[in-house]
């Protein structure tokens, strides 16, 4: 059995025992989160497509680790107009065990 999930703007194939590694979730390290933006169920055989979301579906899982990726240099420069800007970026993901989709 395996969902379609959407957190933080993207989309998700998620099973269960899998570990996603997905955009920002509040939460502590071993919290429950649930995910209700769930876009397609498959599994014995049938499969139900939302419109644009399945009603009373959820995917729960529990949050394995909160962290940073490493830094991304963003540059621009403008030849001969004496313009440079340089600026980092990190963004934040959280680690989740899909524990089950109901």
């Amino acid at each position: 059995m395996y969902a379609i999930v959407e957190t933080g703007g993207k989309q998700y194939w998620a099973t269960q025992g899998v570990v996603l590694q997905v955009e920002k979730l509040d939460g502590a390290v071993g919290s429950t989160v649930t995910l209700d933006k769930v876009l397609l169920i498959s599994g014995e055989g049938s499969t139900t497509i939302g419109t644009p979301v399945i009603p009373k579906a959820k995917v729960t899982g529990e949050i394995v680790a909160q962290g940073r990726t490493p830094k991304i240099i963003v540059f621009k420069k403008k030849r001969r107009k004496h313009y440079k800007r340089t600026k980092g970026h990190r963004q934040g993901y959280t680690t989740l065990k899909i524990d089950s989709i109901g």
